[in-house]
């Protein structure tokens, strides 16, 4: 397709994701061959690239005159664009805790599950673990005592790997403090 490799070759000259969507839907091409041709770019599979742009296309079915650059940036925001990284069977157990640790929150608001979601896809648990460590779950909805305990061993998961992020073990140091709270106050 000559458009993905136009795609490519602006990526390759250091453009943006979404100044490449524009790049292309300016030379006049309508929005959906853009979008698949950037993330053919990008090697995100086809099945993945048509699943990710029917979520959007309101967006894309009825352009507004002259907001390409927009429209780039939204999808981009909305992560049709991020490259899927294939995770080792440590890091799957590691979403699989952070999902349950979501799940005890009771609630969470829906763009912090929406970044949560596209850390999963690109691989960056580091990003997901320190923002789920700094939350706290609803007081009257939420299971905290699941919530810190999952948490804390998603953390100690992701210290065993090579050359962990520093910022990980205070965190995990932090989850610990928590997990530790409810049965401090059920000795009083």
């Amino acid at each position: 397709m000559q458009l993905a490799a136009l795609a490519r070759h602006t990526l390759s000259r250091g453009a943006t994701l979404a100044a490449t969507y524009a790049l292309l839907a300016r030379l006049g091409h309508k929005p959906v061959p853009c979008a698949q041709a950037v993330c053919l770019a990008l090697d995100i599979p086809p099945a993945e690239t048509t699943r990710r742009l029917a979520e959007c296309d309101a967006l894309l079915t009825d352009p507004r005159p002259n907001a390409e650059s927009d429209t780039g940036e939204v999808l981009e925001a909305l992560g049709v664009f991020d490259v899927p990284k294939p995770l080792t069977l440590t890091e799957r157990t590691v979403v699989a805790h952070f999902l349950t640790a979501m799940d005890a929150m009771g609630g969470i608001r829906p763009g912090h599950q929406h970044g949560l979601q596209r850390w999963f896809t690109t691989g960056n648990l580091t990003a997901a673990y320190l923002s789920l460590a700094a939350t706290t779950p609803l007081p009257r909805t939420g299971d905290p005592t699941t919530y810190w305990t999952t948490l804390v061993t998603a953390g100690e998961l992701l210290t065993a790997t090579p050359n962990p992020d520093p910022r990980i073990r205070y965190a995990l140091t932090h989850c610990r403090r928590r997990a530790g709270e409810p049965a401090a106050r059920a000795q009083r």
